[in-house]
């Protein structure tokens, strides 16, 4: 088998994981299009591992083998973003997200305010 069709392969693959990172406003979807562009890449590592074996003999499988435990740990890093995305907006929509926003904390609420204030010997510090 020639190795040109694996590459085609591989940069069909890469292609329409781009795509799917350029346009999808998921969250769950754009880690999934991540995906898809990681599996290009095992996929041109392991063609050159077999293709130019005799010079460096399997580095390609070992790269691949790295790229697999990254994709694993991307994938739980990113779900648990992804959750707690979700549990404080209810949307994985990843236009919604503003990454600038001036909110206060949700826990402490919107009439409560902290201040820096050095307080009396027995109070909270919190004003209402």
């Amino acid at each position: 088998m020639h190795p040109v069709i694996p590459y085609v392969a591989a940069a069909g693959l890469f292609g329409l994981g781009c795509y799917g990172v350029l346009v999808r406003r998921n969250a769950v979807l754009l880690l999934m299009a991540v995906e898809l562009m990681l599996n290009a890449v095992n996929l041109v590592f392991v063609t050159a591992d077999t293709t130019v074996r005799a010079v460096l003999p399997h580095s390609g499988q070992v790269f691949a083998l790295f790229v697999i435990v990254l994709a694993a740990a991307e994938i739980g890093v990113g779900l648990a973003i992804v959750l707690q995305l979700y549990r404080l907006r209810q949307s994985v929509a990843v236009d919604e997200v503003r990454l600038d926003s001036d909110d206060e904390d949700p826990a402490i609420g919107a009439d409560t305010q902290v201040t820096a204030r050095h307080a009396a010997p027995g109070s909270t510090g919190v004003t209402r």
